[in-house]
């Protein structure tokens, strides 16, 4: 049953998984074999009517998968603003960190993801966090040479 909810996820088939979870609401937070939650797939397979209705039903928003990365870590990474706003708005950290000491603001730097990391920032997104290699978003960006995103920095 977990299997084939995780499936319908992935396939983007909201009205099976609304059923599926009003059927068996331990679902809701339940995990995969990857360790991601309905919400972490979900918003990594840029389904925002999933995504919002997870988030309705009471998703725990900043679970982590086995590599220690949220929801909104996900959406950085794939560069998925609406959901990042969508995520923000419903109470997102937007400091969270994973296994490897990445935030979301990283990701956003490390992933040319200059409107989301603008929004992280408005957000409150601390842009001194280090991640495990002791690089700051900041660091990245100069590492990577995106002049944009380094300006960010010195404009916001």
């Amino acid at each position: 049953m977990n299997e084939f909810f995780f499936d319908e996820i992935r396939n983007g088939d909201f009205k099976e998984v609304k059923s599926m979870l009003a059927k068996n609401p331990v679902l809701l937070n339940s995990k995969d074999d990857r360790g991601s939650t309905p919400l972490i797939l979900a918003a990594y397979c840029d389904e925002p009517e999933i995504v919002d209705h997870l988030l309705i039903q009471g998703a725990k928003i900043d679970a982590k998968d086995a590599s220690g990365n949220t929801a909104l870590m996900g959406v950085c990474f794939k560069g998925y603003t609406d959901l990042a706003k969508i995520l923000i708005e419903h109470g997102a950290n937007v400091n969270e960190r994973n296994a490897m000491g990445a935030t979301c603001l990283i990701y956003a730097i490390t992933f040319n993801r200059e409107e989301i990391a603008k929004l992280l920032i408005d957000h409150g997104a601390d842009k001194n966090m280090k991640d495990v290699r002791g690089n700051t978003a900041l660091d990245h960006a100069k590492m990577q040479g995106l002049p944009n995103l380094v300006a960010l920095f010195e404009n916001h």
